[in-house]
């Protein structure tokens, strides 16, 4: 179920929901949804010195993926160059903290979407810290931003009952603040997979 504009109001003014900080209130929260603004530190991919991001794990001596990544830092205000093609791992400027009844799903603001710029996110009930993101501009052209702009909108569903977001001790992303590269290569399942793989003859 969607959350309106009332009741995403009633949550903040409770502090059930924190979003922190919240400069426009009157412009960034609408009747269904929440702008969030670009925030202040990217990771930016580039071609390595190997052929592929190995995230296979069947070549133990490639590169972690984070020597594909290099970071940076802008201020609020200062402009973000999105090359044709390039994806770039940042995070909102705003701090949140969800219900545990509540997730939110992230899109690009339709201004920045007919840009060329792609996101897809969901973040769990009881998530706290910056959203992180995966801009990726699918545009054949250069996309420049000014840092701190409300670039991406999450609306809000409420679950039919509570969750524990800290129950999961093993999680690879936890209340981050700044963008982190992948860890794919930690996923148990491709353990199996390996396991599965030296089985067959």
């Amino acid at each position: 179920m969607y959350l309106t504009k009332s009741e995403i109001l009633k949550l903040i003014d409770s502090d059930e929901l924190i979003i922190r900080p919240l400069l426009d209130r009157a412009e960034q929260v609408g009747e269904l949804s929440v702008d969030f603004r670009l925030g202040t530190d990217f990771l930016l991919s580039f071609q390595g010195r190997n052929s592929a991001i190995d995230a296979s794990k069947n070549d133990h001596n490639s590169d972690p993926s984070s020597s594909f990544f290099q970071e940076t830092r802008r201020l609020v205000g200062d402009s973000f160059l999105f090359h044709p093609l390039q994806t770039v791992l940042c995070s909102t400027l705003e701090y949140i903290k969800l219900p545990d009844d509540i997730f939110l799903s992230l899109t690009i603001r339709s201004s920045y979407s007919r840009l060329g710029l792609s996101v897809s996110a969901i973040v769990e009930p009881g998530y706290c810290g910056c959203i992180s993101m995966e801009l990726t501009n699918v545009n054949n052209n250069p996309v420049k931003i000014t840092v701190g702009s409300r670039l991406v909108q999450a609306r809000f569903y409420r679950v039919t009952e509570k969750t524990n977001y800290f129950e999961k001790i093993d999680r690879k992303y936890i209340c981050q603040v700044r963008p982190e590269v992948s860890f794919a290569n930690g996923d148990k399942d491709r353990e199996t997979l390996l396991k599965i793989k030296g089985k067959v003859i």
